[in-house]
């Protein structure tokens, strides 16, 4: 049985290729069913975030075919070959852990992953697509994320790409800007909370889902407003952040020129936190407007991020120690099991019904 990992990254592959691999969350369990089908896999799990989309899974055949899993994945005819990493065995429990950890994304120690992780191999497990070697590797993934938060500083004063992005608006009195979300999840609840936090008071909240941007709106003391409408209520804002699952475009590039038009060329900042992309990337070459994608604000995550880089080798440490008891658990549980196939296979048939062997009654 092989253990594998295998994906791309914003470390490997720019957000414009990224978003042509994403998953949306309504169709992770059928993608995984066909990559397990097409990749003859035992057990999968299928992870889909801004910054990467990963499978973990097991196998008994040779690895060579699991990079073209991720192909089957991407929307458009693209060659992601460059762009894949690969890792087997302890290499791939070691990716995982520090993914999951926060110590292979963008902002070091950030803790959203975490939680991003936790819920697809939630979805894997209730799907029934994981097995022994996965529910090892990710309970492991969880406990040596736990014990890094508890014995080191690398989650100090960590932020996330929302908190950033947040940051970046607060440049400015964040009390005095108007600010549109567009999207009403999970993403822009939380971008939500932030600015509420840094002392927001005009926020603005429009998703195709009506119903759930009035209840984030009256949550957040914000204003709903019809996503028919967006575009003309965003005549009067300071900021938009796009923070949804849509894959489509939400903002072209007309739209923008038309509304700029309309604020009379007032400068209007627009933050692209979604993958793939919800405003076109031509809409950065309008006047007055300033666009940062997901990748933009990298730059920005990394401020103060050198202290934490001295907290790495105490939870590289903790990784290794992990690593090594799960292999080494791993190594036993397939002695175990070989051995006992071997007794199975070999068993001669008269063992099967024994009776004879027995002691008569005299």
């Amino acid at each position: 049985m092989k253990l594998f990992g295998a994906g791309i990254s914003h470390k490997t592959a720019p957000v414009e290729l990224r978003e042509q691999v994403a998953v949306k969350q309504s169709e992770i369990v059928d993608l995984a069913f066909v990559l397990k089908c097409f990749g003859h896999l035992d057990e999968i799990v299928l992870l889909s975030t801004c910054n990467r989309v990963e499978i973990y899974g097991t196998t008994r055949q040779a690895t060579g075919h699991i990079k073209s899993l991720l192909q089957l994945l991407c929307a458009e005819p693209r060659d992601l070959d460059p762009h894949i990493y690969l890792y087997e065995g302890a290499a791939a429990v070691r990716h995982l852990l520090r993914v999951a950890a926060g110590l292979d994304s963008m902002v070091i120690g950030e803790t959203e992953i975490t939680g991003q992780i936790k819920n697809a191999y939630e979805i894997a497990c209730n799907a029934g697509l994981t097995g022994r070697v996965l529910n090892r590797l990710f309970q492991r993934a969880f406990q040596a994320t736990k014990e890094i938060r508890t014995r080191t500083g690398i989650g100090r004063g960590t932020v996330s790409i929302k908190s950033t992005a947040v940051e970046l608006i607060g440049k400015t009195d964040l009390s005095q800007q108007s600010i549109m979300i567009l999207g009403a999840g999970e993403m822009a609840e939380s971008c939500v909370r932030l600015l509420v936090k840094k002392g927001a008071r005009s926020i603005f909240i429009s998703s195709r889902s009506f119903d759930r941007a009035i209840d984030l709106a009256t949550r957040c003391g914000g204003e709903a407003v019809c996503f028919g409408y967006c575009l003309f209520e965003m005549r009067d804002v300071d900021v938009v952040i796009a923070a949804t699952s849509s894959s489509e475009t939400l903002l072209s590039r007309d739209d923008v020129k038309n509304l700029m038009k309309a604020r009379r060329n007032r400068p209007l900042l627009l933050i692209d936190l979604s993958v793939p992309r919800n405003i076109d990337p031509a809409v950065g070459g309008v006047e007055h407007v300033a666009l940062h994608n997901i990748d933009d604000l990298e730059g920005l995550a990394r401020r103060g991020v050198q202290g934490r880089e001295r907290e790495l080798a105490a939870c590289h440490q903790i990784i290794e120690e992990h690593v090594a008891a799960l292999i080494e658990k791993l190594n036993a549980e397939d002695e175990r099991l070989s051995a006992k196939e071997r007794n199975n296979r070999w068993m001669p048939d008269s063992f099967a019904t024994s009776s004879n062997l027995l002691p008569t009654a005299a």
